[in-house]
């Protein structure tokens, strides 16, 4: 089973970027890290499975929030090097702001334009 982790083009850190997609409508919820720890529980569990560099821990998505992503399949690119998730997205909500999606402004003549309302009050979510 740890073959596929071997395949993997880790960077200096020991990280690879991570794209979370929701398997149902093609959106990208979120953008996250993973080291070799991180995939082999992905795996394993099949729950998103994520490494924070800002607490330098492991991060299980949705341990605080209950939104948790579900993995339904996991995809590799040409160069080995970063990973897309295509998750059910529990509650929802990928994003801390209580967004269904990290991206959630546009740029619009030069300025960011938030277009996506907020799902539930982060104040809410995390207490």
């Amino acid at each position: 089973m740890d073959n596929f982790i071997n395949k993997i083009t880790w960077d200096e850190n020991g990280l690879l970027p991570v794209v979370a997609q929701d398997a149902t409508s093609g959106r990208v919820l979120m953008v996250a890290w993973m080291n070799s720890e991180a995939l082999a529980l992905t795996v394993q569990e099949q729950r998103a499975v994520y490494w924070s560099r800002s607490r330098k821990k492991l991060w299980y998505k949705g341990e605080e929030s209950g939104h948790v992503q579900h993995v339904k399949e996991i995809r590799l690119d040409c160069d080995s090097d970063v990973l897309i998730l295509q998750v059910e997205q529990i509650g929802g909500i990928a994003c801390h702001t209580g967004r269904a999606s990290c991206f959630y402004r546009i740029l619009q003549d030069g300025e960011w334009l938030t277009v996506d309302p907020v799902v539930k009050n982060p104040g809410e979510i995390y207490t």
